[in-house]
């Protein structure tokens, strides 16, 4: 048998071509040839047992996804609503399979990456792009409803399990996302995490000196050097030749020997205070800011009782001839702005039809740039959504025909429906429906004027989470199929109302579906007039 027309490893094929010599012509030369066969038994065994250990890796990641793979055909919309699972399974098509296309790098297996390759090239297939997004809903979810790490770790959401547990892979990746982002505070929980769960598992891809590497810069960029340098030098024991290791212990070690030698200059207690000060001011003069939104997305913030009291429940008619049959149920969610939830005004055969006809044309969501009018992607708000005609179906008319019926006004200059579904945590921060005076681009090609009101239908339930939340007026919306919410964006004076400034609250557990009707001025002057009255400048955007 020849053995260099086959895949033997090159140390094997080094034991027999390296030495020339006539072992025919002598006996002696045939017993050193026992000595060289014994050690190219011993590299064959080698081999045979590495590629073994190599199989079974990749039976355990078969199983795994196996496993993984039938309990979410078992429900597929619960599995993929969990945010857990979101990240797992976007993880597992990109760092997971590229760890698998490593390990089969074989001439044996060249058909099979062929194949993955491929699917890649024809088929839905998540980037890295993908997996940092799904990382960063994560971390989003965890700091909106303060989910403790070791929980979400263990696949729970706010005390209910959901999904199946992370491995100190999954918490590594999620670290090293937020490191790659910049964000080393969740750098330090998720690499925690990885640490500990790596003691107690048996099998494992990564490796305890990888993530005290991450761990020791995380804590020195947050301003630890002290315990920076104390993990620098528990990683050293265990690769005292790491280089970067033994660059950052030096570099660790000056820092706090300049610390040391640095005298505590007069002023510093004061310089401390004035910044503590201007943090302070800077929560005044944004008292609905980013702890008050998330706060509000909790459920923490409640109406006050006396406007509770005022709230009321009613049928609305509109003296409309088909309303006297079937009236609409309305209940009021807040005076001043005026608030309104209509029950029932979206059937399930409705929005099944809206889903279906959304899908095809989904596209990230936009918002408009303040300056150019343009629409551009924005990280503060994550979803994909799609815009319905009147046309493409009847459903869509009669939606249109509904929200004329509900709100009074005409649908002559609305904008088209659209339809939004948002992602893993998915959200959109605080912001206006209505153009502000300053942004003069806004819906200029329209020609319809401003947005005087929104009506916004809810389509899914949701678990949890995935509120629309108004943090001036610490009032919040809570999605429930077939609902729809509408207010004034403008009062009656054509100025903005302040207090309609909302957002959309990550989803925590569920898949958020919503629909909504801009409606615009042009054609509303006989049905909402103008009024001289103007609100206080305060309350004027």
């Amino acid at each position: 048998m020849n053995l260099c027309h086959h895949s033997v490893p090159f140390l094997v094929y080094l034991c027999i071509v390296n030495v020339s010599c006539e072992v025919f012509t002598a006996l002696a030369d045939l017993e050193e040839l026992l000595d060289t066969e014994k050690l190219v038994i011993d590299t064959l065994q080698n081999y045979i047992k590495a590629e073994e250990q190599k199989l079974e890796l990749l039976k355990r990641y078969a199983d795994f996804y196996q496993q993984q793979h039938n309990r979410a055909t078992e429900d597929v919309q619960l599995y993929i609503s969990n945010p857990i699972n979101a990240y797992t399974l976007v993880k597992r098509l990109t760092t997971d399979l590229t760890e698998l296309e490593n390990l089969m790098g074989s001439q044996i297996s060249r058909d099979f990456l062929n194949n993955i390759t491929h699917f890649k090239q024809t088929r839905l297939f998540p980037t890295d792009e993908d997996l940092n997004g799904a990382a960063v809903a994560l971390t989003r979810l965890q700091d909106t409803y303060r989910l403790d790490t070791s929980s979400l770790a263990r696949g729970e959401l706010n005390g209910i399990k959901y999904s199946s547990e992370l491995t100190a892979a999954d918490c590594f990746e999620l670290g090293r996302q937020s490191y790659n982002n910049g964000d080393y505070y969740h750098t330090l929980l998720w690499m925690t995490e990885a640490e500990e769960r790596l003691r107690d598992e048996a099998n494992h891809t990564i490796s305890q000196s990888d993530i005290l590497e991450y761990l020791a810069f995380s804590t020195y960029k947050q301003g630890n050097v002290h315990l920076a340098l104390d993990l620098t030098n528990k990683l050293l024991e265990i690769i005292p030749t790491h280089t970067r290791a033994l660059g950052n212990k030096v570099y660790y070690e000056d820092e706090l020997q300049k610390t040391t030698d640095t005298p505590k200059k007069k002023g510093d207690d004061e310089s401390e205070e004035i910044q503590q000060d201007e943090e302070v001011h800077t929560a005044e003069a944004d008292p609905y800011g980013k702890q008050h939104y998330e706060s509000l997305c909790r459920g923490e913030i409640q109406l006050p009782p006396k406007m509770v009291a005022q709230l009321k429940c009613r049928y609305v008619t509109h003296n409309n001839p088909f309303l006297l049959i079937a009236p609409f149920k309305v209940e009021e969610a807040h005076i001043n702005p005026n608030l309104y939830i209509f029950h029932d005004v979206m059937s399930d055969q409705e929005i099944e039809t809206v889903k279906r006809l959304a899908r095809p044309k989904f596209q990230r969501a936009t918002v408009q740039n303040s300056v150019t009018g343009d629409l551009e992607v924005a990280h503060y708000r994550i979803s994909k959504s799609a815009w319905l005609k009147e046309h493409e179906h009847k459903h869509i008319a009669d939606i249109a025909r509904r929200v004329e019926d509900m709100t009074g006004l005409s649908m002559s200059t609305a904008e088209e429906l659209q339809v939004v579904n948002y992602g893993i945590g998915g959200h959109y921060e605080p912001h206006f429906d209505f153009a502000r005076k300053e942004e003069k681009n806004a819906f200029k090609s329209l020609g319809t004027g401003n947005r005087i009101a929104t009506v916004l239908f809810y389509m899914s339930d949701v678990s949890q989470g995935g509120a629309t939340v108004f943090p001036v007026i610490g009032a919040a919306l809570w999605p429930k199929k077939g609902t729809a919410a509408f207010w004034y964006n403008l009062h009656p004076s054509g100025d903005g109302d302040m207090l309609t400034r909302h957002a959309a609250c990550p989803v925590l557990a569920g898949s958020k579906w919503v629909s909504n009707k801009w409606i615009h001025e042009r054609g509303q002057e006989f049905r909402r007039p103008c009024t001289l009255e103007r609100p206080p400048e305060n309350l004027i955007v």
